[in-house]
């Protein structure tokens, strides 16, 4: 799991060095307005729970759609944003829309069949039973011999 969390993140700063993160939005025309967004996502296990944490923000629970197999949980939804202002005798207003979906690998033996899924405040968290993480060692370094 903890490999395919570090895969992750080295496909997002790929795409990051070249202008296109999750973070990022491209500049496209005009009468669009649409930009790429993902939503940040915290992915933790203690003993043997799995929680996954997906800040929406501005996003009901009815914008949002949770899918889950033995091997991954999809989060996906569109955002829509509107600003209005009125100053000096001038109106103005600015709308966005967006879709966005992300997929999250879940470690061999989540038991996905028992996953629960709540939102509250623009938060979303999927928790679920996962297999205990096995405990690794720190190995010492030492120094190799010359020939």
């Amino acid at each position: 799991f903890r490999a395919m969390q570090r895969l992750a993140n080295e496909m997002d700063r790929m795409f990051a060095d070249i202008g296109v993160g999750r973070h990022m939005s491209l500049p496209l025309p005009r009468t669009t307005d649409v930009g790429l967004w993902a939503p940040d996502i915290d992915v933790v296990q203690r003993n043997n729970e799995l929680t996954i944490k997906a800040d929406l923000p501005g996003l009901r629970r009815e914008d949002v759609l949770v899918d889950i197999t033995d091997d991954a949980v999809t989060i996906q939804g569109e955002r829509k944003l509107e600003h209005e202002e009125e100053r000096e005798g001038i109106y103005r207003t600015e709308r966005s829309y967006g879709s966005f979906c992300r997929v999250i690998p879940l470690p061999e033996g989540a038991m996905s069949d028992q996953a629960k899924a709540t939102f509250r405040d623009g938060v979303l968290e999927v928790i679920m039973p996962a297999p205990t993480a096995s405990k690794g060692r720190r190995l010492e370094i030492t120094e190799r011999a010359k020939k």
